[in-house]
Formats: structure tokens, C-alpha cells, sequence
């Protein structure tokens, strides 16, 4: 197949472009951080949202390969443990978690890196001043939870449960990062959080268009730490049941937004060679939540 944009199609070779691909992509709000911050920096170029499915992603690869115009992109659902084997090399983040949520241009090809580490480790410094991750819960074990997941061993993560549907994915993830720890079904939710002070979830669940959060899991919210902070990766909606419930029973929330913004941070800088224009995030934050 080939990759369609969702947004208006820049003419090949007119000016620099990125972009993020995924499957489903209509929720993306990428686009406007990007085209924000390149109006904001004076710099020419256009990033676009591309609906890339399963079978086609070798294929976009090899077609954006050919494009001078094309200075890389940002890798969604599902596609980023597949988008690893797919470039030229990848830098130590991403080897380490396995995944890659960032391809670009360089001299040596397409470059593989996973920004959401850092938008993670932002998520957490926004929300605590500092890195104790603690006793953590982590929902969800693809792209997005090994990426969590080095950033909780980063942030000083002292004990390690992994909630799923399927238990031998949560194992081969620990395994990958020779961690100990714990593997519950949804509906051991309750032994999971209990007493938890970070709380994490790296799946779609609750995100538009998908499964809701499993019951089991929001009742058992009033068992983590008083002070527990609970981090939503999915950013539509903003206010997931899952940081709702969090924040009526006093807990701290973090946003999928916050992340999001933190590792596209890292990924403007490589695809326009110029460092972000974070002066402006109050009213980029506005700009979104619109």
C-alpha cells in the first residue's frame, strides 16, 4: 500500500518535512506541536499526520527514503518495536528499549531514537521536582511501556508491577531488561496498586476509539499511596476515566500532553537542526487543549 497523509500532501522537494505515521492516526496531535513551534522559530518546513498501516510500513520507509524533502518521523501505535528493524541503525535508547518512536535523515541513513523516555522522565520531573519512581505500576507491556519502563529504571523505580492481558508479554519484557518484578492480570489489578506510589499506563486503554480502562483497575486507584502520582500516556482525551478517577480520590495526575510535548522536544530538534522553542509552551498547551 501507499501511505496517504491525513493532512493537506506537501509537493516533494518544495521544503523540509515531517511527520508521524501510525495506525489509527486521526487523534494525533503532533502536527500542531510541530507546525507550532516551526512558525515560532521562523523555520521553514511542514510536519503532517500519514495513516500508515501494518503491511505498507516497510514500504513508506522506502518510499520517504528517496525524498530529499523528508527529514523523518515520529512512529505511533503500532508500529514502534516493527520500526526498529526497519532502519539503518539506532542510537542507545533505542536499542535499549527495543522500539523506536523517532526515525531521521543523517549521513548514515535512517537513524532510529526513543524520545518518549524523555517525554516520560519530563512527565515525571513536571509532576515531582524529582526522580523516585518508587514502588510502580505498569500498565501494558509494547512500544510504549518499554520506553516507560527505561524511564522508570532511570527515575529510581524500586520495585517493578506489570499489569496486562497476556503474561508472557509482560515476561518477555522483563526479560529483554534482566528486571525483576511482578506480572498481574486485570483482574489482580487491586494487588498491583496496592500501595504504589507511581503508577503508569502505557497501553491504549481509555485512548478515543479504544477499549476503556479495565473497571478493575480504576477501583483500585484508592489503594495506591496517598501520594501516588498516576501518569496517563494517552492524550485523547486529555482527561482519561483513569487520571479522573486518580484526581478525585486526591492523587497527583500527569497528562498524556505533558509527555507528548517533552519527547517531541527531542524529536524537532532532530528533524529541523534547531532547538525548540519551549518559551512558548503556555500557549502551545492552550493551542491544544482548545
Amino acid at each position: 500500500m501507499t501511505a496517504k497523509p491525513s493532512g493537506p500532501r506537501l509537493n516533494l522537494g518544495e521544503a523540509p518535512y515531517a511527520e508521524v505515521i501510525g495506525d489509527p492516526i486521526y487523534q494525533s496531535k503532533s502536527p500542531i506541536i510541530h507546525n507550532f513551534w516551526l512558525q515560532k522559530a521562523g523555520v521553514r518546513g511542514e510536519y503532517r499526520a500519514t495513516r500508515v498501516r501494518a503491511d505498507g510500513l516497510a514500504r513508506y520507509l522506502a518510499e520517504r527514503r528517496d525524498d530529499p524533502a523528508w527529514r523523518g518521523c515520529n512512529v505511533t501505535i503500532p508500529h514502534k518495536i516493527a520500526a526498529l528493524q526497519l532502519v539503518d541503525s539506532a542510537l542507545r535508547t533505542a536499542q535499549k528499549v527495543g522500539a523506536t518512536n523517532c526515525i531521521y535523515r543523517s549521513g548514515k541513513g535512517l537513524i532510529g531514537e526513543n524520545s518518549d523516555v524523555e517525554g516520560v522522565l519530563h512527565g515525571i520531573d513536571a509532576a515531582s521536582g524529582q526522580r523516585d519512581a518508587g514502588v510502580t505500576c505498569l500498565i501494558g507491556a509494547g512500544g510504549a511501556a518499554r520506553a516507560a519502563l527505561h524511564a522508570l529504571d532511570i527515575a529510581g523505580m524500586r520495585e517493578l508491577r506489570i499489569v496486562v492481558r497476556r503474561q508472557e508479554r509482560a515476561q518477555d519484557l522483563l526479560d529483554a531488561f534482566g528486571l525483576a518484578g511482578s506480572v498481574h492480570r486485570f483482574q489482580d489489578a487491586a494487588a498491583a496498586l496496592r500501595d504504589a506510589d507511581t503508577v503508569i499506563n502505557a497501553s491504549p486503554l481509555g485512548m478515543t476509539g479504544q477499549q476503556r480502562m479495565p473497571a478493575e483497575v480504576l477501583d483500585a486507584l484508592p489503594l495506591t499511596d496517598a501520594a501516588a502520582l498516576v501518569f496517563d500516556m494517552v492524550y485523547a482525551p486529555l482527561e482519561t476515566q483513569l487520571l479522573a478517577e486518580a484526581a478525585a480520590h486526591g492523587r497527583r495526575t500527569v497528562d498524556g500532553l505533558t509527555m507528548l510535548i517533552g519527547q517531541a522536544d527531542l524529536a524537532f530538534q532532530l528533524f529541523f537542526q534547531v532547538p525548540a522553542p519551549r518559551q512558548h509552551d503556555a500557549e502551545l498547551r492552550a493551542l491544544l487543549t482548545r
